[in-house]
């Protein structure tokens, strides 16, 4: 199986191709902006690199994975909207995975000793977050949420690994938690990974996940319901 793995819903862009068991080729770049610019490129360079002799190296696809949030409003529709053109070109199935998973696959099976609590920035006072068990079944649900919640969530886990890139926003108090160095960010490799273990049938929907209303919304035009 074929699965191309594609993120570009928070503080960073990437693609990967996972095939027979591993990732053979990945993309992977850290950027406030420019992911509009980046993950069709980004996607081009590692199917080029994974099926090096094919004219046409989307259509060896069978899935494509890509986050559907929380995150950003752009860099999410700017990942579903070139996700879905792959699937409808390709004819791949289309499965999504939150950005709050994908984190929290992110970390190295043998590292997963302890409940995961991700935590991701939403440039606001809330924080996006999530707990998740080692074999990253979730615990709560998605959440926007004060550092005061989180801290005081904490205090029902007997030891937690706290991971993303808000989890130094976070005082522990002195509770048993590790926290994870690096970015702490959606990683394509972890995501197309974790896509392929579950199958097409066993994904979240390819539609975004909101946890708030828009900033901007529309001011309706006289007569127009």
């Amino acid at each position: 199986m074929n699965v191309l793995g594609l993120d570009s819903a928070t503080g960073a862009c990437s693609a990967a191709w996972w095939r027979r068991d591993r990732i053979v080729a990945r993309r992977f770049a850290v950027m406030v902006r420019g992911q509009s610019e980046s993950l069709v490129t980004m996607a081009a360079a590692v199917a080029a690199e994974a099926e090096p002799a094919a004219q046409y190296p989307f259509d060896r696809l069978d899935l494509i994975a890509i986050t559907v949030g929380p995150g950003a409003f752009t860099g999410l529709r700017i990942g579903l909207a070139a996700a879905q053109g792959l699937a409808v070109a390709t004819g791949a199935a289309l499965v999504g995975v939150t950005t709050l998973e994908a984190v929290a696959a992110g970390l190295a099976p043998e590292q997963r000793t302890r409940h995961l609590a991700v935590a991701l920035e939403t440039k606001r006072n809330d924080i996006y977050w999530q707990v998740f068990d080692p074999a990253l079944m979730p615990l709560t649900e998605p959440a926007a949420v004060s550092v005061d919640m989180i801290r005081a969530a904490l205090a029902n886990y007997d030891g937690v690994t706290l991971l993303g890139d808000a989890a130094r926003r976070i005082d522990t108090g002195g509770r048993d938690v590790a926290r994870v160095e690096g970015p702490g960010l959606p990683d394509a490799a972890a995501i197309a990974t974790l896509a392929a273990a579950r199958g097409a049938g066993n994904g979240q929907p390819a539609v975004p996940l909101y946890l708030r209303p828009p900033d901007v919304t529309l001011t309706p035009k006289p007569g127009v319901p």
